[in-house]
């Protein structure tokens, strides 16, 4: 068993201004907002569809879920911190619901390769739904049962998506946040399994 990376007491320092909607990373955000957190794979694909969302007010990439606070790339990347490559969503439920944001969610990667996503192999890139409340714990295991019977019907294995109690979010180097828009012909691994919710094949584009 690897030891765990000790980190440090200093959070990363990152920009507080949202590259492509120009809202706060850090907040506080009005009390009207809700939190969501995701983990699909590469945090860079997973922000570009949530920030593209009506209704989503900011989103952050970040680190979550594991043992080291205020982690770098390169400590998450070496599998010694546990954490998993996340992104925090800023949303209005008044213009965007929590159930809307799970579709997104569950079409948009395959959850069931376990600790990977595509050609990204690593405990980092794991699929995760971190829950803020139990009203979010709630949709994120209906959906799951509801969508493990469409995979099932379609030939894939058992879900492997954690569902656990939102943990600390520590934000990723200023870089990696909006990179997609910072970097349009940059890596994105995003991609579903064709497989919507209601069992139709779907196409997501990213």
């Amino acid at each position: 068993m690897l030891k765990t990376l000790p980190g440090r007491d200093t959070p990363m320092p990152v920009t507080n201004t949202h590259f492509v909607t120009g809202t706060p990373l850090h907040g506080p955000f009005a009390q009207s907002m809700q939190l969501a957190m995701f983990g699909m794979g590469c945090f860079w694909g997973v922000e570009k569809i949530f920030w593209q969302l009506p209704g989503v007010y900011s989103t952050a990439a970040g680190y979550a879920a594991g043992a080291t606070p205020n982690p770098t790339y390169q400590e998450v990347c070496s599998g010694q911190t546990g954490h998993n490559e996340v992104v925090r969503v800023v949303f209005d439920p008044e213009l965007v619901s929590f159930a809307t944001l799970l579709h997104l969610f569950w079409e948009g990667h395959d959850p069931t390769q376990g600790m990977a996503q595509g050609n990204d192999r690593g405990t980092q890139y794991r699929s995760g739904i971190y829950v803020y409340d139990e009203t979010q714990r709630q949709l994120a295991e209906e959906t799951r049962a509801g969508y493990q019977s469409k995979l099932t019907e379609a030939g894939y294995p058992a879900i492997t998506t954690e569902i656990i109690t939102a943990p600390p979010f520590y934000f990723a180097e200023d870089y990696h946040q909006q990179y997609l828009a910072k970097n349009p012909d940059g890596y994105c691994g995003m991609g579903g399994t064709g497989v919507s919710l209601s069992g139709s094949r779907k196409s997501i584009k990213f």
